[in-house]
């Protein structure tokens, strides 16, 4: 029979040399893109998100004779080019999409059992979790800033088709790009740490399906409770910073309030996902 060893590089199994972070962070990433299926789902879920927005955009652009002349001059200054920039549709499929990308990225191991041989290689658990939590959230930074930027110039573009573009310096552009851009790590960081916790695949998307978008569609902005709890959760946050027209609404709260749910939700999530599997069997 043959014994496959486990052992680090270097050294045998509980006596060879403590694999460098850097070395965890290296072996993520590899094991990231290892995968044929990496590539075209970041690609498809970029176009489908981006379809979404410039579908939106264009029908405004198509559709543009139907407006009347305070229409018209109305249309920027009601914020209508930046709520085309990232529709809520797109939004919620993004949020829906990363929440997925990270609970596969580790329920695929746990569905393998690569898992058990990771962690007999590297017992430092937290280090192995804290890795595939930093290169998550370093690929998902920079899908959603391709994602949100490659929006806003095309639904912005296609606008100027009718002067009803507008910059990324005009009041709110930047916030709805850096939000929509960040609204990738922050969910995908949730569904590590509910995959993390549920381990298998299924019932990871389907708790990130309940959490980032259920929740907030039963929540009620029309009572105090609700309306709080709405507030602390990620695709609310989102959408109160994406909404430039700050329309009136029975309990408001401010962009920090909304910037301070994102950064909660990142460092929690990121928190269970390295604590969780420390005190539990593989």
């Amino acid at each position: 029979m043959t014994t496959v060893s486990t052992a680090p590089v270097g050294g045998t199994a509980g006596t060879g040399p403590r694999a460098r972070f850097t070395d965890l962070l290296a072996a993520e990433w590899l094991r990231t893109w290892s995968l044929r299926s990496t590539p075209w789902t970041y690609l498809i879920t970029a176009l489908v998100v981006i379809a979404f927005n410039a579908g939106t955009a264009y029908d405004h652009y198509k559709y543009w004779y139907e407006y009347d002349e305070g229409g018209r001059t109305g249309f920027v200054a009601d914020g209508t080019p930046l709520l085309d920039a990232f529709t809520t549709n797109a939004g919620m499929l993004l949020a829906l999409a990363a929440g997925a990308i990270g609970a596969v990225s580790v329920t695929g191991e746990y569905g393998s059992g690569l898992i058990r041989t990771t962690f007999t290689a590297v017992p430092a658990r937290r280090s192995v979790m804290a890795a595939k939590a930093i290169v998550l959230t370093a690929v998902m930074t920079v899908f959603g800033a391709v994602v949100a930027g490659g929006s806003f110039w095309l639904t912005q573009a296609i606008l100027s088709g009718r002067d009803a573009g507008v910059p990324l310096g005009h009041p709110g552009a930047l916030r709805v790009v850096v939000a929509s851009a960040l609204l990738a790590p922050v969910c995908a960081l949730a569904g590590l740490a509910l995959g993390t916790l549920v381990r298998h695949g299924a019932g990871s998307v389907a708790g990130s399906v309940g959490v980032l978008l259920l929740l907030p569609m039963v929540m009620s902005d029309r009572r105090y409770a609700t309306a709080v709890a709405d507030h602390v959760l990620p695709l609310s946050a989102w959408m109160r910073l994406t909404d430039v027209r700050d329309l009136p609404v029975p309990f408001p709260w401010t962009n920090a309030g909304a910037w301070t749910v994102y950064a909660v939700w990142a460092l929690a999530a990121a928190t269970v996902a390295v604590t969780a599997v420390q005190r539990r069997d593989q």
